[in-house]
């Protein structure tokens, strides 16, 4: 797949153990592929983020596992129920996967399109407060 790669995102990535790699690797292809208008850019100095027209989602690395960090303010539907942590945050959910599990691409996949579908209607803020 070819996307405008973010060279600090590519260094990030490079620098974790294989497995570690393959799931980043997975995340960022698939989130790309959801909308060729997606961004990839650094934030809080080392965290890779993908936007448009708002956050996505971010990766963070921990000693054995990898979070992804949904921007969704709690107000996409989990319906394969991937959603680990942050059940009740106001602001951000996480997918977390350890090593030898699969990236589940389709359910992860349909809540990227939705986040991007409500960045694009204003955010989930602006939509959160909708009637």
């Amino acid at each position: 797949m070819t996307y405008e790669r973010d060279e600090r995102v590519d260094t990030y990535i490079d620098g974790l153990p294989d497995w570690q790699q393959d799931i980043c690797r997975t995340v960022r292809d698939l989130v790309h592929a959801t909308d060729a208008e997606v961004e990839e850019t650094i934030k809080r100095t080392v965290q890779p983020y993908f936007v448009l027209q708002g956050n996505i989602c971010a990766l963070l690395a921990t000693k054995d596992h990898v979070n992804i960090f949904l921007y969704d303010g709690g107000i996409v539907p989990d319906p394969d129920g991937i959603i680990t942590a942050g059940h009740d945050n106001k602001t951000a959910r996480t997918v977390a996967y350890w090593q030898g599990q699969e990236v589940e691409t389709r359910a992860l996949g349909a809540m990227f399109a939705q986040i991007i579908a409500n960045n694009r209607a204003g955010g989930w803020r602006k939509l959160k407060r909708a009637p």
